[in-house]
């Protein structure tokens, strides 16, 4: 699990890539301390387990499955990425729940500054948007961010100077793809809602949610 706090920015310093699938090097420092082979870090919001450890970076392998699901898929030898190690069981939540499982990729179509704060417009699938409210919370290559806007097409959130400067949304442009992670609650409110793909009907009805006090 992570909370969506970027705690450094890497480096991709070596691809292999054995089909679809992809080994990746990073470099690195901050998050190598107290990291084990074994361990899980998030690159641009991807959940990697770490399988090689060096003393300036780490390597990890990317499966087919998250090639096809994230933009890991589209990174060169050089491009910087947001890493964030596992949360410790006694740290601070500082962003939200976040599982490192992205659910599918955006695309920014709009930078716009505004006083102290920049505006990022991102596309995305009706499949994504359907997840992604008004004040809810969004990882965006890993970084826990709070959506100010949503629209048919699109989502809008408003970034601090500090964000900006900590992670890659400092190098990003328009037309950038970025990997989206939905608040993980909506999915299961849903699927305890809609029930089952198989489930016909699902069991909890307004009549139940009233009868145990949630109405």
């Amino acid at each position: 699990m992570f909370t969506g706090i970027v705690e450094e920015i890497g480096t991709i310093e070596t691809i292999q890539k054995q089909g679809i699938s992809a080994v990746l090097r990073i470099g690195c420092s901050k998050v190598l301390e107290g990291t084990k082979i074994g361990d899980s870090i998030a690159v641009n919001g991807v959940c990697l387990t770490v399988v090689k450890l060096e003393k300036d970076g780490f390597c990890a392998d990317v499966m087919t499955e998250t090639m096809h699901r994230s933009s890991l898929s589209q990174v060169q030898v050089k491009d910087k990425v947001n890493l964030e190690r596992a949360m410790a069981a006694d740290g601070r939540f500082g962003g939200h729940i976040v599982s490192g499982h992205i659910d599918g990729t955006g695309k920014i179509t709009e930078i716009r500054p505004e006083e102290n704060a920049v505006w990022y417009t991102i596309e995305a699938e009706q499949e994504l948007l359907r997840y992604i409210v008004e004040k809810g919370s969004i990882a965006i290559d890993g970084i826990s961010l709070t959506v100010a806007a949503v629209s048919e097409r699109n989502f809008q959130v408003s970034i601090i100077p500090h964000t900006r400067q900590e992670t890659t949304l400092s190098v990003k442009g328009i037309g950038s793809i970025v990997n989206l992670e939905c608040d993980i609650i909506g999915k299961y409110v849903e699927r305890f809602v809609c029930g089952a793909p198989t489930q016909k009907e699902s069991k909890i009805t307004e009549e139940f949610l009233q009868k145990y006090g949630f109405c």
